[in-house]
């Protein structure tokens, strides 16, 4: 049997207005310590996305919260391009990307879980909750 791994993951949320509070959840973030594993994965449906402001300018709004979906999954690989936030360890990336914040792109609460693969649940929590 393969061993249980402790992880934890938060939703993060699309408001386009956020004078309203209404969302739509776009992506995961899922961080595995006992796998050293850091990741994030992302759908953005433009339909729900419309409902949620219609009338509003959607291509401009989808545009800035891909280009913000870009930098969380950037920051999760690491990649310095992305400035400071992905320079530290794993755990304070993910700590980085789960706290509250007033934009496009909010982060719901941390849950946490077991797993035997941090990669494939990323996945399936995408398809579950995401899509």
């Amino acid at each position: 049997m393969s061993r249980l791994l402790g992880f934890e993951h938060v939703l993060l949320r699309a408001v386009p207005r956020v004078d309203r509070g209404e969302s739509i959840n776009v992506g995961v973030a899922v961080y595995c310590q006992a796998a050293d594993f850091l990741g994030a994965a992302v759908h953005v449906d433009r339909d729900r996305l419309a409902a949620l402001d219609p009338g509003g300018e959607i291509e401009g709004l989808a545009e800035s919260l891909c280009a913000a979906l870009d930098t969380i999954q950037a920051v999760c690989a690491g990649d310095a391009s992305t400035g400071r936030a992905a320079e530290g360890p794993r755990g304070e990336r993910f700590r980085w990307l789960a706290a509250p914040r007033s934009t496009v792109v909010q982060p719901g609460p941390i849950h946490g879980g077991v797993t035997v693969d941090p990669a494939a649940e990323l996945q399936h929590l995408l398809d579950r909750l995401v899509r």
